[in-house]
């Protein structure tokens, strides 16, 4: 490992972007990328860690055998972070090896497209409920708060058979959980909050079980021979529920903004509503929400991008930075709503690939296909500097988003 004590001389991590450019990744991401394959830098974890931005680079370092994911997704951005603390049971985030496929073939069936397809016809019910309660509200609105958190939570609350009634309670801890620079303390308090709900719900479920993914996980593990342990549930339940909707919330509110600066974007979709399909795509190339990439630390010597990265050293996948990759995307800096962008690498590569990632597909082009078409001269209430982005956090969006529409 690298010696945390040592001054480094590496060029500090990347995470401040542009004045004036809230959508695009920090600058100093193309240089690196067309620079050098890899490069070194410091991060506020406290380590020298390598840099990964060019496209195959990402994917060969996230599939690659001798790379452990134990402090996924961006522990390197977090103040002097606690590199050796111990993996908690269940964590399907941080385990690698067998203890992550044991995990991972539990869920598996969860998330297939067939089931996610199944959940369709409630995601548009969810999107139409709430772009009618916005036009019958008040304008303005902050997007965010009415319409963007609230379809994801319903959503992954009805999957898991969580109450929707405690979305407050959930949604109040998680956001406390995205901050970089954060009280750690705070945010480990939160996080326990979380947990001994879960238990309680899990507690529930056991005496009592329903038609979702938690107690349908509940008798999967009872006929399995290697059954998931009750701190292993709260664990992964706890885990989905987190993912579930802060990255979705923050796409749809981040993306909408993005739209907005494009009429020419918007009426595309409200013209063909067939093109939400690969306008998700593409917004979630473009915008690449896990803005500080993915924590990686070599296990065995890797030969990556021309260097040999030796074992014990720490890497950083920059999914950001090869989303941007000319080498794979033409004008790559430049949205299109027809671009075969569902390679990208938003929900990274490899065994860790989102395990989530086909149910934020259809939430996002459900409300791509409904809310333009319904609300066709949605706008910004606001002018963009205006709006208070989540610069510090792990997911990147908004804080809120003040909207309105002419009618």
């Amino acid at each position: 490992m690298t010696d945390q004590s040592t001054l480094s001389t590496a060029p500090t991590f990347p995470t401040t972007r542009t004045p004036g450019c809230p959508f695009e990744p920090p600058a100093e991401f193309t240089d690196l990328r067309d620079r050098e394959a890899i490069t070194q830098a410091s991060c506020p974890a406290g380590i020298d860690a390598w840099v990964v931005s060019r496209y195959e680079d990402v994917r060969t370092l996230l599939s690659a055998p001798g790379i452990s994911s134990r402090k996924a997704p961006s522990t390197h951005v977090t103040p002097n972070a606690d590199l050796d603390e111990p993996i908690q049971p269940g964590n399907l985030l941080q385990l690698d090896g067998k203890e992550h496929a044991r995990l991972r073939r539990m869920l598996t069936g969860e998330f297939t497209v067939r089931r996610m397809e199944a959940l369709r016809p409630y995601i548009q019910r969810v999107v139409d409920e709430h772009i009618d309660a916005l036009l019958a509200g008040p304008r303005p609105v902050d997007f965010y708060e009415h319409f963007a958190l609230p379809i994801p939570s319903l959503v992954i609350c009805e999957l898991l058979g969580v109450p929707y009634e405690d979305r407050e309670f959930i949604h109040t801890r998680s956001a406390a959980l995205m901050p970089v620079d954060g009280d750690q303390e705070v945010a480990y308090a939160h996080y326990v909050e979380i947990q001994e709900y879960m238990g309680r719900l899990l507690d529930g479920k056991l005496a009592d079980p329903g038609d979702d993914l938690i107690s349908r996980l509940i008798e999967r593990s009872r006929e399995s021979d290697d059954p998931i342990t009750a701190a292993e549930m709260v664990e992964l339940s706890t885990t989905l529920l987190i993912a579930g909707h802060e990255t979705t919330a923050n796409m749809i509110a981040l993306s909408t903004a993005v739209l907005a600066q494009h009429p020419d974007k918007l009426q595309a979709l409200r013209d063909d509503p067939e093109l939400a399909p690969s306008a998700a795509e593409e917004m979630l190339r473009y915008l690449s929400v896990v803005q500080f990439g993915l924590l990686r630390y070599a296990t065995e010597d890797l030969e990556l991008g021309g260097r040999t990265v030796k074992a014990g050293d720490w890497l950083v996948a920059a999914l950001n930075a090869g989303n941007r990759d000319e080498r794979v995307y033409d004008n790559a800096n430049e949205i299109d709503l027809e671009r075969k962008a569902k390679t990208h690498l938003a929900f990274g590569f490899g065994i860790h690939q989102c395990i989530g990632q086909q149910l934020a597909r259809i939430e996002l082009q459900e409300v791509y296909a409904r809310l333009f078409r319904r609300v066709p001269t949605l706008r910004l209430a606001v002018s963009l500097d205006r709006i208070p982005f989540k610069d510090n956090t792990l997911v990147y969006g908004v804080h809120e988003l003040p909207v309105t529409w002419e009618g």
